[in-house]
């Protein structure tokens, strides 16, 4: 009874294995002499701090209640990313610091150590995330602090509309490049853009006459092989191409897909309350399109709009087509990788199921889902393409299905012409100086 304050009640208090209570004194003698392996000889205030902290305590005896964190480790070593979340806070923090008997320091020393501890902390992480924001992905490169900047001239403005720039980081994650129609800057542009059916118009002698060392031409076309003259005398001219064909140089689809951050539970489609829309403005017997539509009318009604047919409501391809089931995104010819805004803009954009005719279907596979559109020779011919299209009107799940992509994707129409001299920025950096000439730019695009 009067040794509760000594030494061995002091060994009470630090260890959760209390000596039985039997007698008190000659109970504490033969729980030490159990457990002498853990402790020789009597005991100090210091040294019960120090063992407590770096050695193993006893087990605690019979009846103890749940066990302590020194009971589960002196069972055997746990794993590494296991134990400091099983050690007490003090003595985590104290190893963190580099002392163990940090906890008999007065409080106010604890609190220096505690924000010693934080501030370190708070330093580490700020240093690394501005070494990560340093190494930034820009435009599918790693790049350390700022890259150079890139100068991009269009020669001349498409089709003879006005340009209006755009900031290529805000809008395609692309940093340090700088867009201009400006002329006068020619000499200083890292790569010149000449749209083909303004060279054709206005001829190669309006070309620029000085040409920098170094500095790249680049030849964009979005015209079909069909649709496209004058190739021959453009042999050894340009260094690029920016087509729409995956083999150019630069390539830049009319549109493509991109995941969503979150997966769509499921897709709300529009009202459709009309079964079948095709929006035409060059309307030519001789086209594939054109006849494959004088034969599907007969078994199907369509609703034609644009220069030989309705007017658009509002003025709005999209609120238009919105309204139909089926688009007919025909193209005007079929050649590789030719697959135009009629499928991206026109039919996706309007969510109507895309019908279509232009190269292979799995040419159209490379670029989207199997399910997402139909194809015209899935079908023998006219007649069975309209009786599948009439038994999708009057089933709604077998219809629904063409719009289950829609949970991973959305849809992305190319930003003419602005997402073009951006995405030449960066060819730019990622080439460097390697050299390139098209020796026979009418072979590689006709092919």
């Amino acid at each position: 009874m009067a040794g509760r304050g000594g030494a061995s009640g002091q060994v009470e208090r630090h260890h959760p294995g209390a000596p039985p209570q039997e007698g008190q004194g000659a109970g504490r003698r033969r729980w030490q002499q159990q457990h002498q392996h853990a402790f020789s000889g009597p005991l100090s205030s210091q040294r019960r701090g120090t063992e407590a902290a770096t050695r193993a305590s006893p087990p605690a005896p019979p009846g103890a209640g749940k066990r302590s964190w020194r009971a589960a480790a002196a069972e055997g070593p746990l794993p590494t990313w296991r134990r400091l979340s099983v050690e007490p806070a003090e003595l985590a923090l104290g190893k963190l610091c580099g002392r163990r008997d940090w906890w008999h320091a007065p409080a106010g020393r604890l609190w220096q150590l505690l924000a010693a501890c934080l501030t370190c902390c708070f330093v580490l992480g700020w240093y690394a995330a501005s070494r990560l924001r340093d190494l930034a992905p820009q435009g599918g490169r790693w790049r350390e602090k700022d890259p150079e900047p890139v100068t991009v001239l269009l020669w001349w403005e498409p089709f003879g509309h006005s340009w209006v720039s755009g900031d290529c980081w805000r809008l395609f994650n692309i940093s340090a490049c700088s867009l201009s129609t400006n002329r006068s800057r020619q000499q200083d542009a890292h790569a010149v853009l000449f749209h083909h059916r303004d060279l054709i118009r206005h001829g190669t002698h309006q070309l620029p006459r000085l040409r920098p060392p170094g500095q790249r031409w680049v030849w964009m076309n979005f015209e079909s092989p069909s649709h496209t003259t004058g190739l021959r005398e453009l042999a050894g001219l340009f260094n690029w191409t920016m087509t729409y064909r995956v083999d150019s140089d630069v390539f830049v689809p009319y549109g493509y897909l991109k995941l969503r951050p979150q997966p769509l539970a499921q897709p709300t489609l529009p009202r459709k309350t009309k079964l079948v829309a095709w929006v035409i403005s060059n309307w030519n017997e001789d086209h594939d399109r054109v006849r494959y539509y004088h034969q599907l009318k007969n078994y199907l009604p369509v609703d034609i709009y644009g220069a030989h047919g309705l007017a658009l409501k509002d003025g709005n391809m999209v609120k238009t087509v919105s309204e139909y089931k089926f688009y007919l995104a025909f193209e005007n010819s079929q050649h590789q990788d030719y697959i135009t805004e009629k499928l991206w803009r026109n039919a996706f954009e309007s969510w109507a199921v895309p019908i279509v005719l232009g190269p292979p279907r799995a040419n159209y596979e490379r670029f989207v889902p199997s399910d997402s559109f139909i194809h015209v020779s899935d079908f023998s011919g006219p007649m069975e393409l309209a009786v599948y299209l009439k038994f999708l009107d009057k089933n709604k799940n077998m219809y629904r299905k063409y719009f289950a992509w829609r949970k991973q994707y959305e849809v992305r129409v190319t930003s003419f012409w602005v997402e073009h001299s951006c995405k030449v920025c960066n060819a730019v950096r990622v080439v460097g100086k390697q050299s390139k000439t098209i020796q026979n730019l009418a072979n590689w695009f006709e092919s």
